[in-house]
């Protein structure tokens, strides 16, 4: 007769410490949200988890990793969990651990100790694609092994959330921290769509509201440790864009544009502009470059339709390169495809749905060329100051 013993509370904590909070990315155990382990001789194990925030919206998905990490502890015949709510004294500690000390409404990713490469996305007109181009380079990224997050900093036209899937989600806000919204992908999102009370809510703002939406979604959200992130500006050179050359000089800006004449030109003022304010741009990506014909595909015939022209990115980039003084390279250029609309709509990128297409190639190799690169100083504002001392 076999006897079974039951587990040890380290053997248990032991387990709790492979759950990590879905929307934070740290244990919980480290977090302080394991407010109680007992354990009966039976092998039956309760356990009292403390959420952030009353009414959290994956509370179900911590349920489920802390039921499943424990009730796998040999020994374990039953787990009893209970979930109960931090206290505002809990929160404000963990608001404090969470912020490593540091005051608040700073940005983390102006710091000069930050290691995570930070992407202005840019335009110079609107409808080139510049969001899907924006999704798409963060989820390759992701699928590259890398930490990722995205700012959702186009305020009037927030696209992201939708084509990441999570455009009905709200951020979970401990205090006045506030958690990214993740995705099934493993990036992390903030839009100011996310932070309106309605979806359909327009927003009006003028320069220095634009201005503070801005740094609360840099400095009041909390990324973590992040490799790369993603900023999907509003096309042009207005506020959002002098506000971020402010903010974060040390960003670096990829300007879309598409193949015509006339977008390739307001594509240089965007640049200019990011040059302007001491930003270094890295490079062009010329979006909807081509149609690959659909009637030679079967044949195996490399027949392209340049519907909207050709020779916009690399103009984009001879004229930049040019007036900086530095190579400004053409990244990629991403085909026109069904599928990159499709996926964007359905809060697929294409990038994971399809990733075989011409466009998803390119733009996975777009990113990984983005995240492979150092980090010049060339057209980058060092933040020196003179001195008339000999």
């Amino acid at each position: 007769m076999s006897t079974t013993h039951a587990p040890t509370v380290d053997q248990v904590n032991d387990a709790l410490a492979t759950v990590n909070d879905p929307e934070i990315k740290k244990p919980i155990t480290e977090l302080g949200m394991v407010d109680s382990v007992d354990i009966s001789d039976e092998g039956v194990v309760r356990v009292k988890v403390l959420l952030t925030v009353a009414g959290c919206p994956l509370k179900d998905t911590i349920n489920n990793d802390v039921t499943t990490a424990v009730g796998a502890v040999e020994g374990v015949t039953r787990v009893d969990l209970e979930m109960g709510v931090m206290t505002d004294e809990q929160r404000a500690g963990l608001q404090e651990q969470l912020r490593g000390g540091q005051a608040q409404r700073e940005i983390p990713f102006a710091q000069p100790g930050s290691l995570t490469k930070v992407f202005a996305i840019a335009s110079g007109k609107g409808g080139v694609g510049k969001s899907s181009v924006t999704v798409n380079l963060a989820l390759a990224m992701a699928e590259q092994g890398l930490k990722v997050g995205v700012v959702d900093a186009d305020i009037y036209g927030h696209s992201v959330p939708a084509m990441l899937g999570v455009a009905d989600e709200r951020p979970t806000q401990v205090d006045d921290l506030i958690m990214p919204v993740p995705t099934s992908s493993g990036v992390s999102v903030i839009s100011i769509g996310m932070l309106k009370p309605r979806r359909d809510q327009v927003v009006a703002w003028r320069g220095p509201m634009l201005d503070r939406a801005l740094v609360q979604m840099l400095a009041d959200v909390y990324w973590g440790d992040l490799d790369a992130l993603l900023l999907d500006l509003p096309p042009g050179t207005g506020d959002i864009a002098i506000s971020l050359g402010q903010h974060l000089p040390g960003s670096e800006v990829v300007v879309v544009t598409t193949p015509q004449e006339a977008a390739a030109e307001v594509a240089e003022r965007a640049g200019t502009m990011a040059s302007m304010m001491h930003q270094r741009v890295v490079g062009v990506i010329e979006n909807m470059s081509y149609l690959p014909c659909p009637h030679c595909s079967d044949e195996g015939k490399d027949h392209r339709l340049e519907v909207f022209g050709s020779g916009g990115g690399a103009r984009v980039a001879d004229t930049l390169s040019q007036r900086f003084g530095y190579d400004v390279p053409v990244l990629g250029q991403v085909p026109l495809d069904l599928a990159l609309r499709e996926g964007g709509d359905a809060g697929t990128p294409i990038v994971s749905s399809a990733p075989e297409t011409e466009a998803a190639t390119s733009l996975s190799g777009i990113a990984e060329r983005l995240a492979g690169r150092g980090r010049g100083l060339a057209g980058m504002q060092l933040g020196l100051t003179p001195s008339n001392r000999l």
